[in-house]
């Protein structure tokens, strides 16, 4: 089987863990971590990192530091992972859908107005793919409507707008280390700021909200979202080859796009594309399906793990998720792009480990079974 995604791991990880061994340092205090937030964050091109332990609890605490009235409205795309509307709903706010555009899969922003009501407080951008946001737009409209940014970048970490990295735009950037990121620390994550009063907030709200002076004195609820000193090793390791693992990515994407191109010519499927603002570091290679064709995705996978070759769906629509149409705030609509690209759309292995090889025999298989269609 070839994976759909496996992660890279060094020598220096190894190094770095048994060190947090050797010292007994293995839970939420050590070096690793301010090292971790301190290089993360000016890598972004943030001043400030506060390490969490996954990239949903990031969003989560991203969203209560902003301290939103409850019911504000929160704009974020409806072709994403579960985890952007459960930060609003944890935080007793309301998740407002808008729908992607075709090419980049990213929420569009010519929709966002139209979304905009006297109860909207933020905008949840989250860059889809690797591919970044038209962040000219979405800052523009959070200015006109005086709206706070939060920005999901976990599948964008190393990807660029007009020369500027993702994770440095808006006032909390969001990032996930999960085991397919482009860095990893098994599980984890990291809020980005460039404010020191949300800095102080979200270090609070990971770690309970012990107080400075008295620890074990509440004034506030929190969380224990803490990242362990073992995870911040693995991630700085991480972190210290992460020009190399972006490079891999694109350069996996190239060598797909070279070989399935053909099939892109005869509009069988659409491949991931790079607007010429941006650079897309593909964190997962995305194909999509002509449906004039009138075969889902499902069936085209089915067939590829049929001959070994692992895929995954892409995300099934916030709009449409059953456990939100009970809920008072629920809206039937009909998101008409973000709904093909679920069952239109599938990603093929993008893992740091691909070979040439096995590139070349997935792309062969699935050009194999297409053509048979």
């Amino acid at each position: 089987m070839i994976p759909v995604n496996e992660p890279l791991i060094g020598e220096k990880e190894h190094i770095y863990v048994g060190e947090c061994l050797d010292t007994g340092w293995i839970s939420s205090g050590g070096r690793f971590i301010t090292e971790f937030e301190d290089n993360f964050a000016l890598y972004c091109g943030r001043k400030f990192g506060i390490a969490v332990n996954n990239g949903s609890n990031a969003l989560i605490a991203a969203l209560k530091a902003l301290e939103l009235p409850p019911g504000s409205e929160v704009i974020i795309p409806s072709f994403t992972i579960i985890s952007c509307a459960l930060a609003c709903v944890y935080n007793g706010l309301v998740p407002v859908f808008v729908d992607s555009e075709p090419e980049t899969w990213n929420m569009d922003p010519h929709l966002i107005e139209a979304k905009i009501t006297g109860r909207t407080k933020a905008l949840m951008v989250v860059h889809i793919y690797g591919h970044p946001v038209d962040m000219d737009s979405i800052l523009g409209i959070a200015a006109k409507y005086n709206l706070r940014i939060v920005e999901d970048f976990a599948e964008a970490i190393g990807a660029e707008f007009k020369g500027k990295r993702c994770g440095s735009f808006g006032d909390i950037s969001c990032a996930s280390f999960y085991a397919n990121k482009t860095i990893t620390t098994g599980e984890g994550g990291m809020c980005l700021t460039d404010s020191p009063v949300l800095s102080e907030k979200m270090k609070g709200i990971r770690n309970l909200c012990f107080q400075p002076q008295q620890r074990f004195l509440h004034e506030e609820l929190g969380y224990n979202f803490r990242m362990t000193n073992i995870q911040a090793a693995i991630g700085l390791a991480q972190l210290e080859r992460i020009h190399e693992h972006v490079k891999k990515k694109i350069e996996i994407a190239h060598t797909y796009n070279r070989l399935l191109n053909e099939l892109a010519d005869n509009e069988i499927l659409a491949l991931p594309m790079e607007k010429p603002w941006a650079k897309n570091i593909y964190w997962m290679y995305g194909v999509v399906l002509n449906k004039k064709r009138g075969v889902k995705a499902i069936e085209i996978q089915k067939r590829l793990d049929q001959k070994g070759i692992q895929t995954r769906s892409f995300f099934f629509p916030m709009h449409l998720q059953p456990v939100f149409q009970s809920m008072p705030w629920y809206k039937k609509e009909r998101l008409e792009v973000s709904e093909d690209l679920f069952d239109y759309g599938f990603y093929l292995p993008s893992g740091l480990t691909l070979t040439k090889e096995n590139i070349e025999e997935v792309a062969a298989a699935l050009k194999e079974i297409l053509d048979g269609i």
